[in-house]
């Protein structure tokens, strides 16, 4: 360890199973679902069969005044979770950091939502029914922008537009930007708030959604399994706080985990589909273990993408398989429980691989009760796993191609979060 590794300090997550880290994971591990059908009075009644959906948050409870009733909810997660992984980390700028060294990636697709009701009130009301704090409100950027100007974060400020990829691109570009040392700190992650009518009919007219599950909502979302008929469209967000080790620990702060690797590649092949031979998913995969110096039989955990459509499940099955040979490790998805939250998912699964390594349980992926021969791998079914491992790799693919994996290790700090508040399997309420 020389001090430069990068780690994770603070996790922040709003997610449909709950918002603190340890809650998010007993939901993965026992299959509390968080996915429910729209209730009457939902803005996705009537276009979604089922969806998960985080908890409500009022504006004002992150953004007093008047400006919070303008602003998209996405950005309220993002301020949300930001909020919570900089108090989990103990963190303040200008007490731990200069301001001007600290980072904010925040990506989400942004406030489609918003903009949406406001075509409407432009409709009814002319050019005068139009709120001027519409583009504050609701623009991509405004996620990293908002967080930054909640936490004074006046060093390096992005945001990413990668579709389902970008929170673990998020990620990866905090790694790239602390290893280069334009920062000591990134804050960095991903906002999603998709349950409306309009992003939800195109989903509908893309035929990606799962159908038929309307009476029994917690099982539509299946990953890798024969009855999978489409994704869970979902909403949450999810925030970490990156650091060198030798910084963190210079504030004595525990780490969660060391983020040891990143690949990124791009299918350059179909606007919504996946390449049918993984190949582009594959390498993503393999640049990330030779960045991080490591080969495919050290992982000993892969949280998979899978969405639980037939070729997106199919594709990465292809491509775990080029990857891995005969070193398959064993693969679950959270997504049977959380839904698909998009870009934030990405952060959400990060978290739970991080999780597994920390604690040396491994969540299964639920609702795989006949898995397809065309998606042959050593799936974690029924019930978690306990099992000391060192390294675990998570994968995030997105609409255009983009694709991004992620390999966390422990923590390079001296001191380990996960040993001041030792859990294991039996603390959680496990589904046999």
């Amino acid at each position: 360890m020389t001090g430069e590794e990068i780690v994770v300090t603070g996790i922040g997550l709003v997610t449909p199973v709950g918002r603190h880290l340890d809650e998010v994971f007993e939901a993965l591990c026992s299959g509390k679902s968080g996915l429910v059908t729209p209730p009457e009075g939902h803005p996705a009644y009537g276009s979604l069969e089922v969806m998960g959906a985080s908890e409500p948050i009022d504006p004002a409870s992150v953004m007093p005044g008047p400006e919070a009733r303008t602003i998209d909810r996405y950005i309220v997660m993002a301020l949300v979770a930001a909020a919570d992984a900089m108090a989990d980390a103990d963190l303040v700028v200008g007490r731990d950091v200069d301001p001007y060294r600290a980072a904010s990636v925040v990506s989400g697709t942004g406030g489609l939502a918003s903009l949406e009701a406001q075509v409407v009130l432009r409709t009814q009301k002319g050019r005068m029914g139009v709120s001027p704090y519409l583009l504050p409100g609701m623009l991509p950027n405004m996620g990293a922008a908002r967080v930054a100007i909640k936490h004074n974060l006046r060093g390096y400020s992005s945001s990413i537009g990668t579709a389902c990829a970008a929170g673990a691109q998020s990620i990866a570009e905090g790694i790239r930007i602390l290893r280069a040392g334009d920062a000591d700190v990134v804050v960095c992650g991903c906002s999603e708030a998709p349950l409306f009518p309009t992003l939800a009919d195109t989903f509908n007219n893309t035929r990606a959604l799962a159908k038929g599950w309307a009476d029994t909502p917690t099982l539509g979302s299946r990953p890798f399994d024969m009855r999978r008929n489409g994704l869970v469209l979902a909403e949450g967000a999810g925030v970490f706080v990156l650091e060198r080790a030798d910084h963190a620990d210079g504030r004595g702060r525990a780490a969660y985990a060391t983020l040891l690797g990143w690949g990124m590649t791009t299918d350059a092949h179909h606007p919504t589909t996946p390449r049918p031979d993984g190949e582009s998913q594959a390498q993503a995969m393999k640049i990330a273990l030779r960045n991080a110096g490591v080969e495919p039989r050290d992982i000993g955990y892969l949280n998979a993408h899978a969405t639980s459509t037939k070729l997106g499940d199919a594709a990465e099955t292809l491509a775990i398989r080029q990857v891995f040979g005969q070193d398959l490790p064993p693969v679950s998805s959270s997504k049977a429980v959380t839904g698909h939250m998009l870009g934030a998912s990405g952060v959400v699964e990060a978290a739970a691989s991080i999780v597994a390594v920390g604690r040396g349980v491994l969540p299964p992926t639920h609702n795989l009760d006949d898995p397809d021969p065309a998606c042959d791998l050593p799936h974690i079914r029924g019930s978690a796993r306990t099992e000391k491992i060192e390294l675990a790799l998570s994968n995030s693919f997105g609409f255009g191609g983009h694709n991004v994996s992620l390999i966390v290790g422990p923590p390079a700090t001296k001191r380990n979060r996960f040993n001041q508040t030792e859990q294991t399997i039996d603390s959680f309420q496990m589904l046999n």
